[in-house]
């Protein structure tokens, strides 16, 4: 069994800023894949379902923690836990600065990068979580960051975030079967972005 949890803060509010877009990802495959509807546990909304894979459907739980952004381990923590599973069961979909908008990077393990929900998962759990990482470029000045993450995305954004979203759902049973490098590929060729400085192109 694998968690898939998607960070992002709870409520209409948030629901576009680029701090979510982990939650969006977690939606689309929650989508793609038929998932149940969602319930509150594990202070998340979860959804429970299966992801086709080569050698069978894998089941797999969705949580999007409603702990808002910075406090995602107690959630993710608390079902793993639950579930008697390690850290390489659980796959973390979150917003990248210091990746380019568009751009998609699969890793397990290291540290936070300034990243508080990272590191407040990593208090809970450990390092040695799987990590998608969603590039939404960095706005340019370290002062103008959490503006950045806390602002939704602009109109010009949606091809490239909905192209995304969809390649991440679509490859999820390369990501079920635990062939992250492969999945990160997949999900590249299906939306593919241009490599680029990620304090290149800031909109804010």
């Amino acid at each position: 069994m694998l968690i898939l949890a998607g960070l992002g803060n709870p409520g209409p509010r948030y629901a576009n800023n680029r701090h979510n877009i982990g939650a969006m990802a977690v939606d689309a495959i929650a989508k793609r894949w038929r998932f149940d509807p969602e319930r509150s546990r594990f202070h998340s909304l979860a959804r429970a379902g299966e992801i086709a894979a080569p050698a069978g459907a894998v089941k797999a739980l969705i949580l999007k923690p409603q702990t808002f952004y910075n406090e995602s381990g107690r959630a993710v923590g608390e079902a793993m836990k639950f579930f008697k599973l390690t850290p390489a069961d659980v796959i973390v979909f979150y917003d990248e600065i210091d990746l380019a908008p568009g751009r998609f990077r699969m890793k397990t393990g290291g540290g936070a990068a300034g990243n508080n929900g990272v590191r407040s998962i990593t208090a809970h759990i450990g390092p040695d979580f799987r990590r998608a990482r969603l590039g939404t470029g960095h706005p340019g000045h370290k002062d103008r960051v959490q503006g950045h993450v806390l602002s939704d995305f602009h109109k010009v954004d949606i091809p490239w975030v909905d192209a995304l979203l969809a390649a991440c759902a679509d490859a999820a049973p390369l990501l079920a079967a635990g062939e992250d490098e492969k999945y990160q590929t997949e999900v590249m060729r299906l939306a593919p972005a241009e490599k680029s400085d990620p304090r290149t192109n800031p909109r804010d």
